[in-house]
């Protein structure tokens, strides 16, 4: 998928990266939690469209998940933790910006306008990327001394070599991108380790020797094992279980009397949750569980592709749960995922939190944990609610905005979830508390609460040269 509207080399782009991963990192002493002689190790683990009901501890009953079980056996779950949109990037651009959907750069996978030009397949598409201007938790704690890390999944890059990892904060880079066809997949036959683009001759030639969930996991594991000696952010971004439906074998499912469809979703998962368990026991074996916070969560609800295939083996699973929706929707199925965060003697165990959190809330978190000064962001530190699950929720509105097929908004406001249809659209409200499956639309009864978060919409969504207003 190379970009097609730029004149920047690819001898450029190879000098940039290196200059900007060589750059010293500035180190701040004061304001530091009480965790020992340095601030914590911080350790964010994304699944890619695990829906809310796929882990066994949200309710799934025909799988297993013992080592995100583990996660939450010790540590807090949140029931009501929010993605950053209902597809990929976006969720990702909110994530690690700290800003939603009608403030961050990318608000869906493709751009209505501006972006880099480049090919899909045949498909001239346009894609939206972070630009210099944007600035990632990645550029923050690298600002603390903190060493970061990205593992797989970026997709923040869209079409233009300027957009990758190493130049938005992350110092280590080891995964594939949007813009580069030969890295993407299961079994790529190339891989990026930071600007250097290598071969896996395992993968060669259509070759299926090296699964992409192991390649993530085993840079996990060396990474952990090679800077647990200082601060470090490390973001593992798997693509299970995203489609398509591959898996080197059926893993433990092989004698389920399934299609083999539901059992390769199920080992997918499975080979997750392994990884999961293997950067846990990395993290146990270098002395710094007690110095390791570590987050657990999914970038958007399940089903990769809206095909009679997908719709099939996730209703099997019944893979969002009680939830009412799937990917690409702002319906709860669509944006509500785990979320479990553990942090051995300062995280109650066996803890559960149910207010309402979302990606934003990740950047000034992270600061907040890490002792750092607070940047701008749409979201909150959910600190206190990691020390005390119990605390009532604040007042505050949670927003997302996304546009394909068509422009679509939704809001949490402490009870209540509005969604709109089209920039015209009615706005459908829906009392969470007594229909959390979002049946039953009472905006006609509720006015005065349709008129302030519709005010709230107004005052939320901003201009943006990619996503341009719909008529």
């Amino acid at each position: 998928m190379a970009p097609t509207n730029h004149s920047f080399s690819r001898r450029d782009f190879l000098w940039s990266v290196l200059a900007s991963t060589s750059a010293a990192a500035v180190s701040r002493a004061s304001a530091l939690p009480k965790t020992g002689k340095r601030p914590p190790n911080l350790v964010f683990i994304l699944a890619d469209d695990m829906g809310y009901g796929d882990p066994s501890v949200y309710g799934q009953k025909k799988f297993r998940t013992p080592n995100i079980d583990r996660l939450a056996a010790e540590g807090v779950r949140f029931t009501e933790a929010y993605a950053g949109a209902p597809v990929c990037a976006p969720s990702r651009s909110a994530l690690m910006t700290g800003l939603n959907t009608g403030h961050t750069r990318v608000r869906d996978n493709f751009a209505l306008a501006g972006g880099h030009v480049g090919h899909k397949g045949k498909e001239e598409i346009r894609r939206a990327s972070l630009t210099p201007a944007d600035h990632t938790i990645a550029d923050y704690l690298a600002k603390q001394g903190y060493s970061t890390a990205l593992l797989g999944k970026w997709h923040l890059d869209g079409y233009d070599p300027r957009a990758t990892p190493n130049q938005h904060g992350f110092q280590t880079f080891k995964g594939w991108l949007t813009q580069t066809d030969s890295t993407q997949g299961y079994y790529p036959a190339q891989r990026y380790d930071n600007a250097r683009l290598y071969d896996i001759p395992e993968n060669a030639n259509g070759k299926q020797g090296r699964y992409g969930t192991t390649i993530v996991t085993e840079d996990a594991v060396s990474y952990v094992k090679e800077h647990a000696a200082a601060p470090f952010f490390l973001y593992v971004a798997y693509d299970a279980p995203h489609s398509p439906y591959l898996a080197p074998d059926f893993g433990s499912y092989a004698n389920e009397t399934w299609d083999d469809d539901e059992k390769t979703y199920a080992a997918m998962i499975e080979r997750l949750d392994q990884g999961i368990g293997k950067i846990m026991e990395s993290i146990t074996a270098a002395g710094i569980d007690r110095e390791t916070i570590v987050f657990f969560a999914s970038d958007n609800g399940p089903r990769s592709e809206p095909t009679p295939q997908q719709t099939k083996v996730i209703n099997f699973f019944d893979s969002n749960g009680p939830l009412h929706g799937y990917k690409r929707d702002m319906y709860e199925g669509g944006i509500r995922d785990p979320l479990i965060v553990r942090w051995p003697e300062h995280i109650r165990a066996a803890t559960t939190c149910t207010v309402p959190v979302f990606f934003p809330d990740f950047v000034p978190t992270a600061l907040d944990l890490a002792g750092a000064p607070p940047e701008h962001s749409d979201g909150i530190s959910i600190r206190p609610y990691l020390m005390h699950p119990e605390l009532k929720p604040t007042d505050r509105f949670l927003y997302w905005e996304f546009y394909e097929p068509k422009f679509e908004q939704a809001v949490r406001w402490g009870k209540w979830k509005a969604v709109r249809h089209g920039r015209n659209g009615a706005l459908e409200l829906y009392d969470l508390t007594t229909d959390p499956a979002e049946t039953i639309n009472i905006a006609a009864q509720h006015p005065d609460v349709v008129a302030r978060i519709e005010t709230y919409i107004r005052q939320t969504h901003t201009p943006s040269e990619e996503y341009p207003d719909p008529a």
